[in-house]
């Protein structure tokens, strides 16, 4: 079963399928080493990982098992980041969420916004029951864009990653049907075939 990959609209940012003219944008994201200090991988050093990244994402969209969407400013285009729903399993109506944004659009509340638009058309096309995220005990940033959409923080693996030769640990956290308000912020409403912005 292939998922199709959304085009999503809120009131401040488009999330759309990757093209191969993203690759620059992501290349450019992942290699610094700021954005990338909580990862359980290191940055980037090769231009042609963006490459593969893009063929992963449309990979995955055709094998079924989830969709990332990249995600643009609507004001002007400009690339924000991306945001992910991977390790779709119907039969057991779950999916995990992922996001990672460039460094220069943190802290204006577009991770929020682009979660939650991904979580909606997800409950509604997905028919999900539970959503699964993990993040790093020392990202509090993170730990607040999830639960300002809905998720509760369930426990915490205790030394299950290594960040940069430093072992860390991370929250898990939850986020069930009956707990999701797909109310909490802007509705997004599906757009019309994308348009070349580059």
């Amino acid at each position: 079963m292939t998922l199709a990959t959304p085009t999503l609209d809120t009131d401040r940012l488009r999330l759309r399928p990757f093209t191969v003219d993203d690759a620059g944008f992501l290349y450019a994201m992942h290699s610094s080493r700021h954005v990338m200090r909580y990862w359980d991988s290191p940055p980037w050093t090769e231009r042609a990982r963006a490459g593969r990244f893009v063929e992963m994402c449309r990979k995955m969209a055709d094998e079924g098992t989830g969709v990332r969407v990249a995600v643009d400013r609507a004001s002007d285009g400009a690339f924000v980041g991306w945001c992910c729903l991977v390790e779709w399993n119907p039969v057991y109506r779950s999916a995990s969420l992922g996001y990672c944004l460039d460094e220069a659009m943190w802290g204006h509340g577009y991770a929020t916004e682009a979660a939650h638009a991904l979580l909606r058309w997800a409950f509604d096309t997905l028919d999900l029951n539970r959503v699964q995220a993990e993040a790093d005990t020392r990202n509090a940033a993170s730990a607040r864009v999830l639960e300002k959409v809905g998720f509760v923080r369930e426990g915490t693996l205790r030394e299950d990653c290594v960040v940069d030769g430093e072992v860390s640990d991370s929250w898990v956290y939850g986020l069930i049907r009956r707990d999701w308000r797909p109310s909490a912020a802007p509705v997004p409403v599906p757009a019309p075939a994308p348009v070349p912005v580059r």
